[in-house]
């Protein structure tokens, strides 16, 4: 009599292997809207700087370009605007936090930050009160 040994899943290893899917997929459920804001805000402050024009006509713009996409975590006037020592061309930053709740009192903490800067350094805002 010849036994072959059985192979497969357990039911305990399916219940693990389905947990940590649903864990898995409610933090993406909840991070998804965040980085498409990040995108949209990104997309936006290409535009405006594009458009050109003085600070408060880019801070304008800005907010024309991200009203479309529901964007509330920048406005126009969080944005933080330098020169370039190069060209003199004026270069635009954001730098925010976005807060999502998972359940209870846990939640995530996402950093998000931005330039149109050709050299990536997100310039810091020096006008806010210590």
């Amino acid at each position: 009599m010849v036994r072959s040994k059985q192979e497969g899943v357990t039911v305990t290893g399916l219940i693990v292997a389905m947990a940590v899917i649903g864990i898995v997929l409610v933090f993406a459920l909840r991070m998804i809207p965040a980085y498409i804001e990040y995108n949209a805000i990104k997309t936006a402050i290409v535009k405006t700087k594009a458009e050109g024009g003085t600070v408060r006509a880019m801070q304008a713009a800005f907010d024309r370009n991200t009203s479309v996409n529901d964007v509330e975590a920048v406005r126009g006037r969080d944005l933080i605007f330098t020169r370039s020592d190069g060209d003199g061309d004026l270069e635009i930053s954001f730098d925010y936090e976005k807060r999502l709740p998972l359940a209870g009192n846990v939640s995530i903490l996402i950093a998000f930050s931005g330039t149109t800067d050709p050299s990536g350094i997100v310039a810091e805002d020096n006008t806010a009160a210590p």
